[in-house]
This record gives C-alpha cells, structure tokens and sequence, in this order.
C-alpha cells in the first residue's frame, strides 16, 4: 500500500523536469518591482519581483549581474528576461534572470539594442559601405533644426575654418513624434536636389527620448541609401545613436561634424606656405644644378674644339661601319651555308626519290608474293592429284570395269539384299557398257556364315 506514495522529493524533481522542459519558460520577459533586495558576498543577487497583485522570487548569479550598467534597488521597476525553474531544496519555482533594465529607459535601450543587431546582420554598419569624406567640398547641406543651437556652432565653425564653402540648412523637426518622417524625407530631397558634396545630419545634446528620432530605421535606412557622404552628428560624444553606426562619419558634436567636413584655412595657409618654401628651395638647388651643368658643357671639349671631335667621330662611325660591314658579311656567309645544308637535306627527301624507292620494294614485293603463290599453286596440285588417285579407287564405275555391276529395283533403288524384291519383279542392271532389263524368275536367300 506504501508504493503509491511518492516522496517530497520525487515529486519535487518531476514538478522540476515538468517546468524545465516547457519551452514557453525558456525565455520570460517579465515586468514588475524590486522588492528584498540582497547582495551575496559571493556577488549572486537575490529578490523578489512583484506587481500589484503578485510576486515571485528572483535570482541574477554573477556572471550575468556583472554586465549591468546600474546598481538594483528595492522599489526599482525593471524590465527583466530569463528562465523558471524550481529551487529543488526549498520546493518553490522562482526567476533565473538573465538581463535587467530600469524600466522607462530600459525599454528605449532594449529596441535600440535590438533595431542596432538587426542593422548589423543587414550589412548597414560595414565598413565597405562606408563613403569617403570629400576633402574640400563645394556646397554642405546642413540637416537639423533650424532654430537649436546645433546649426548655429556648426555655420559658424564651417565660416571660420573655411568661408569659401556654401552651406544650406535644410530645416527638420528634431524630436517629436513626426521628427522621424522630417529627417528621412529631407536626405532623400538632398539626394534628388544633387547640390551637395556631404550632409552634416545631427541635433544637439538631449535626453534619450528627445533624441530617439535618430534611432528610428526609417532614419537608418534614409542614411544607408544616400548617395552623399554623410557625417552624423547627435547630441554630445557620450551620446551614441543608430545614426551613428549606419552614417559614413560620426562626429561627437555638431561642431565636430562641421570640423570633419571643411579643412581649416588656417592649416591651409601654414600648409601652402611651407609648400611654397620647400618649393622655392627646390626650384633654386635645380637652378643652381643647371647653372654648374652649363659651365661644365660651355667648357667641355665639344664646345671648344667643335672640328676636332666632329673629325673624331667621323673616325669613330667608319670603324663602325667597317665593322657593320664584316658582321654583315658573316651574317650572310652563315645564312647561306644553312641554306645550302637545308637544300642538300631536302634533295635526300625529295618525293621522286622516296617514290623511285616505293616502287623498287613495291616490284620485289609482289615478285615475292607471285612466288609464293606458285609454291602454294604445286603443293595444293600435287595433293589434289593424291586426292584423285584415291577417289578413283573407291569410284564404282572402276569397280564394274573388274566385271562387277550394280542391280538397281523398278522405283531406282539400289539392291543391296534379296529381301528387296519378289518373283516377277522387273529390275535393272547396270554395266560398264550398258543396261540390262531383267525379270526375276525367282529369288534364293542364302545364309552367311
């Protein structure tokens, strides 16, 4: 009667295999408040997670509570991911969390971490995507709010670095719930208008909420398409947005991108200077190269004495040709005597030659063969007469010359045995010289032996 009863911890271990192998707790995303918060010496967090009209307990070993960017607190609310299971010593199924977040922030920071991952699986943040920055552009387009402080610093560091550039602010809505469409539609209108050599697309700082716009894909996307370089210039350095990954620069403020887009003229200047100095340098060390090669060729012999070294090198050109004459000659002499041993060698494989020899083995050939054929011609003569001397031996027309004949019925059969024919049967003999017609009077059978 014992045996149906199952012990605490039987059916603890199977209430426990029944929870871990559902799939839909796996992988919970749960929402609620922190409550008995306690930290282990040992780094494990404890607590319970509780709603209006629930709870349940918590645990965040450290190997995952180690990556959080806040401390938990009790009364906290958080967004949380991880798994059920049952603490077997206690009896009780409880939260293994994996990741947490303050609620709020946290659900902003959870779609752009997923929007981010997805860009990154589509290729938006790769390198070979990347755009160069022109170095010295003609026309900027500006993309932010027209009003902000943002396109101010940057009209301003564009016009002290580099004032022979134009710049054009295409005025956008920043934040706001139609911030996003603003911003998307103003990069693709650059793109068609095709005045721009780059775009500076940014705002300044913010909270994360007023600088979601810049997260949003349709922004993503408008900036991956964009034929034109783009520099992304949101908020402060510490501020790191969607835009930012996808765009072919990122600056870390508004003044920044307008630093990255335009050279300083300043720089220029100091830089065309020394250019100009190494230059002139350079142009004076030739002219002075060039001055000391002239006095060297107005002095040189070829200059003074003009007649003697023309003379020279008439010398110097009949030794040259004699010598091309000699050459020339050999060259010849070579030529033909290769000719003439291709000639001999050709002769010796002319096709009269080859054919004259053809015919020769040809003629003997078939003198052979005719040979043959008549040593075969006797042997096979010789043996056929054999053959005949032995035929006419066995030839019954030879036997009946020796006085024998051959007695044949009415029907032409050959009698062979008194049993073939009967009193007053007509048959028929024949002889070496004749035909005998004969009728048997009577037959007479005679035992062998």
């Amino acid at each position: 009667m014992s045996e149906k009863y199952l012990t605490v911890t039987a059916l603890t271990k199977y209430m426990k295999r029944k929870i871990d192998t559902d799939p839909h707790l796996r992988n919970i995303w749960l929402k609620g408040e922190i409550s008995n918060f306690k930290l282990h010496s040992r780094g494990h967090m404890y607590l319970t997670i509780k709603d209006d009209q629930s709870r349940i307990n918590a645990v965040m070993f450290a190997g995952n509570n180690r990556f959080l960017k806040f401390r938990p607190e009790d009364g906290m609310k958080v967004l949380i991911r991880g798994e059920i299971s049952v603490f077997e010593a206690h009896g009780q199924y409880q939260l293994y969390i994996q990741q947490m977040e303050p609620d709020g922030v946290g659900s902003l920071y959870l779609a752009f971490e997923q929007l981010k991952e997805k860009l990154r699986k589509q290729g938006y943040f790769d390198e070979q995507y990347k755009k160069q920055i022109p170095r010295f552009p003609e026309h900027i387009g500006i993309i932010t709010s027209p009003t902000g402080a943002a396109v101010r610093d940057i009209i301003t560091t564009i016009k002290r670095r580099y004032p022979v550039v134009k710049a054009t602010v295409l005025p956008v809505l920043v934040q706001g719930i139609n911030a996003t469409d603003s911003i998307a539609t103003a990069i693709l209108k650059a793109n068609e208008l095709g005045l721009f050599d780059v775009l500076i697309v940014g705002r300044g700082g913010g909270s994360i909420e007023e600088l979601w716009s810049f997260n949003e894909e349709k922004v993503a996307e408008a900036i991956f398409k964009s034929a034109i370089p783009i520099i992304s210039a949101v908020g402060h350095e510490t501020d790191v947005t969607i835009s930012d990954y996808v765009a072919d620069f990122r600056a870390p403020t508004p003044t920044g991108a307008a630093e990255i887009a335009v050279p300083s003229q300043y720089e220029l200047q100091e830089k065309i200077a020394k250019m100009k100095q190494s230059l002139t340098s350079m142009i004076s060390v030739s002219i002075r190269h060039q001055k000391n090669t002239l006095s060297r060729m107005v002095q040189s012999y070829a200059f003074r004495y003009p007649e003697q070294l023309i003379r020279q090198k008439e010398q110097e050109l009949d030794k040259h040709r004699e010598r091309l004459d000699r050459s020339v000659q050999v060259a010849v002499q070579h030529k033909t005597e290769r000719f003439s041993n291709h000639y001999t060698r050709l002769l010796t494989q002319h096709p009269k030659k080859q054919l004259d020899h053809a015919t020769k083995l040809l003629n003997k050939l078939v003198k052979q063969n005719n040979q043959a054929i008549n040593q075969i011609v006797d042997r096979q003569s010789i043996q056929l007469r054999r053959s005949m001397e032995k035929l006419t031996l066995l030839n019954p027309l030879e036997i009946m010359k020796r006085g024998f004949a051959v007695p044949y019925t009415s029907t032409g059969d050959i009698i062979k045995s008194s049993k073939q024919v009967k009193k007053n049967d007509y048959i028929q003999i024949n002889l070496t010289d004749g035909i005998l017609n004969c009728e048997v009077k009577g037959v007479k059978e005679v035992q062998n032996g």
